[in-house]
């Protein structure tokens, strides 16, 4: 069980933030703290695997609260909840976890408790961050949020679920950097992310992929890299 601590100056932000995290069966324990003092107060009496932090709160941000406890042997992980854009940079300077904007909807709340028990499970290794610009505002995105990624010239644009963002690197140059994380190259426009494939076609006639929502096309020049790919993660009986 994930035992966690919510803190925000709104008192029903934290009552709605706390409702959704407490039909997750993954959570357990709910500590609440309406300052950034009360959260430094109750961390340093309650051991917990991760903090939800406003990031505007008076006196002690959450910003400053990060900061305080990354400082700490073992520090929880940290997942921004806010209304502004503008300080993601800040937040994944920070080694959050995740960035989540306000009104939190369920479904990207539970992705949220996904990437920590992945934190967990993984011994606390952090998240490999990119740096993209998006309306004239530099963002961090995950690299694991990428479902694929589509060449538009000497650029590419990497998708996720929620977003697209261009990117001044060629998708070659992304397609070596990115083979050990899992991105496979299935078409002379395509490179996708094997942990988002929800379907494959590997028939003869029109071979394709399904990544998130998107059926993306299999060339027939990939068409026998992905299958040996795919053939060395199937899961064989033991001999």
């Amino acid at each position: 069980m994930i035992n966690v601590l919510v803190a925000d100056d709104e008192l029903p932000a934290i009552e709605e933030l706390a409702f959704l995290l407490g039909k997750d069966d993954r959570i357990g324990t709910i500590l609440r703290a309406s300052s950034g003092a009360e959260a430094l107060r109750a961390l340093e009496t309650q051991a917990v695997d991760a903090v939800f932090l406003d990031i505007h709160m008076p006196a002690v941000s959450g910003l400053e609260v990060a900061a305080a406890i990354s400082r700490s042997s073992r520090p929880p992980a940290v997942v921004f909840v806010t209304a502004d854009e503008d300080c993601a940079l800040e937040a994944f300077e920070l080694a959050a976890v995740d960035y989540l904007l306000k009104p939190v909807r369920a479904e990207r709340l539970a992705r949220s408790v996904g990437r920590i028990s992945e934190l967990i499970r993984d011994g606390g290794a952090a998240p490999e961050m990119i740096t993209v610009d998006q309306g004239g505002t530099t963002k961090m995105i995950r690299r694991d949020d990428v479902t694929y990624v589509q060449a538009q010239g000497d650029y590419a644009r990497l998708h996720t679920a929620d977003a697209s963002y261009l990117i001044r690197v060629p998708l070659a140059d992304l397609e070596q950097q990115w083979a050990d994380a899992g991105f496979i190259r299935t078409h002379r426009s395509y490179l996708i992310s094997l942990s988002h494939v929800s379907h494959l076609k590997l028939a003869a006639v029109r071979p394709s992929v399904t990544v998130e929502a998107a059926e993306l096309p299999i060339s027939r020049r990939h068409l026998p890299s992905v299958r040996e790919k795919l053939e060395a993660t199937r899961i064989r009986p033991q001999a």
